[in-house]
């Protein structure tokens, strides 16, 4: 009986055969191919930029000295802020009326392109107004799309401009209903 327990065991391990090491290195490279795709994916839609300095040269951020900032901790001069009156639009919404609520602070490089500002707000007021009414409450809502928002409107107020001079904009409200 002995005898007959040990063959069983040997015809039961002989039945599975071992896998092959190419199927366990293709699996091993598709998991490997599917894990990097994943995070190039996650950072796009997190907001990556792809930039080795984390988007700050992009975002007007300079480390005092004229170049872009490459080092951590390195910040500019915060320039002056013009304030703007609240914004309230109708947003682009088909089938529903939808409402924003937004108050935005511009950063001018110095108080002469804050004057200009200052002197052009009917301008101003008008192109963010046709801005913000083109958009849709998806578009807005998401971090990615305030983003996408916050640089339209910086462009749209410098090309308004004799000499861009608008750092960027800032949302201190934000409100979709």
């Amino acid at each position: 009986m002995a005898e007959a327990a040990a063959e069983e065991k040997t015809a039961v391990s002989a039945a599975a055969p071992p896998l092959p090491v190419k199927l366990i290195i293709i699996v091993a490279v598709v998991a490997l191919i599917m894990g990097v795709g994943g995070a190039v994916v996650a950072i796009k839609l997190l907001g990556g930029t792809g930039k080795g300095n984390g988007g700050m040269a992009e975002h007007g951020v300079e480390d005092g000295k004229g170049g872009d900032a490459s080092k951590l901790g390195s910040v500019s001069t915060p320039g002056v802020m013009v304030d703007l009156e609240p914004f309230i639009v109708n947003l682009a919404d088909t089938p529903e009326i939808r409402y924003l609520k937004i108050v935005i602070k511009l950063e001018a490089d110095n108080d002469a392109v804050a004057n200009d500002l200052k002197s052009r707000v009917a301008q101003v007021r008008d192109t963010i107004l046709v801005l913000l009414t083109s958009k849709d409450a998806n578009s807005v809502r998401t971090a990615q799309g305030k983003f996408q928002l916050r640089e339209e409107i910086t462009q749209r107020v410098n090309g308004l401009l004799p000499r861009p001079g608008v750092r960027g904009a800032y949302f201190t409200e934000f409100v979709v209903q």
